[in-house]
């Protein structure tokens, strides 16, 4: 396993077990439990994803049975929006997130989205962390205006922020010319981590002549290299299955190192903001995720 420092100190694995659209507790929590015990250090969850109590479970289960113990975890959930109305209704959030998981702290914790009160809602998740109930703090979703504005104005800069990050949205490159996502990242020393490392399911990266001929060189897979691809990049990656010899395969990327030529080439896959984005920058989106539509 490889780590990346963040701006608290502390050390966060480069790869991560997410639980996305993984509502069935017993499968979850059983997903969860195979991620550890095949070494997977980093849960990554989230109010909205429903799944907080099962995750919960899984790493309570794992220390019991000696797997770990909780210091060598990292676990990271999120504050969904409507949870963000003030600080008031963010610290209540941040509490039901803890009872939830009942594991003590949380290593890191999220704002979800940029939308509602954000700037209320940092405020609260600062508090927690001054507290330790958080040991660090990010964000999800923010875009390079958005997070800049933000990094200028708070009082503790973000850990990390969670955006999509894969072959085909390598956010390497600015609108008009301006500083990318990644550049602005690195800019304020936030690490860049990954959500949909593998495309989300909305592109088809495992038939891609490319991508097969950088795997067959290395006798890798496909999507053993699309996440070696972004760790040398720098970014965190939290693919997710539910299935064993998957889990176990995407776990095993730490013996080989891609070229700068192919680096370069996946990278070369990039189509910007466009096809199928997650429709952030879109008002009926963000509507839409207010529950106002």
């Amino acid at each position: 396993m490889q780590y990346i420092t963040l701006n608290t100190g502390a050390q966060m694995p480069m790869m991560g077990f997410g639980v996305f659209r993984v509502p069935d507790p017993k499968e979850c929590e059983d997903s969860v439990y195979e991620a550890i015990r095949i070494g997977y250090r980093l849960i990554d969850t989230a109010t909205a994803y429903r799944n907080e109590e099962a995750v919960g479970a899984a790493v309570r289960r794992a220390i019991a049975d000696g797997i770990c113990a909780r210091e060598d975890l990292f676990v990271t959930s999120k504050l969904w929006v409507t949870d963000m109305k003030d600080e008031a209704t963010a610290a209540a959030g941040i509490d039901a997130s803890l009872d939830r998981l009942d594991i003590g702290y949380l290593d890191l914790y999220l704002e979800h989205q940029a939308y509602n009160d954000y700037f209320a809602a940092w405020r609260a998740m600062q508090d927690a962390y001054r507290a330790g109930k958080l040991r660090a703090i990010g964000v999800s979703n923010f875009y390079p205006n958005i997070l800049t504005n933000f990094c200028e104005c708070v009082e503790v800069v973000p850990a990390v922020n969670q955006v999509e990050l894969h072959p085909y949205y390598t956010q390497e490159h600015g609108l008009m010319a301006e500083e990318s996502a990644m550049d602005v990242m690195h800019r304020y020393g936030v690490v860049p981590e990954a959500w949909a490392p593998l495309g989300g399911g909305r592109y088809n990266p495992f038939e891609e002549p490319d991508f097969l001929a950088i795997a067959e060189a290395h006798g890798k897979t496909v999507g053993q290299v699309i996440l070696r691809w972004n760790i040398q990049r720098g970014v965190v990656v939290i693919p997710k299955s539910t299935h064993v010899e998957r889990i176990r395969e995407n776990f095993d990327v730490w013996d080989f190192e891609l070229t700068p030529d192919e680096m370069a080439t996946i990278s070369s896959h990039d189509m910007g903001y466009s096809g199928s984005r997650a429709k952030h920058f879109e008002p009926s989106f963000v509507r839409m995720v207010l529950g106002k539509e």
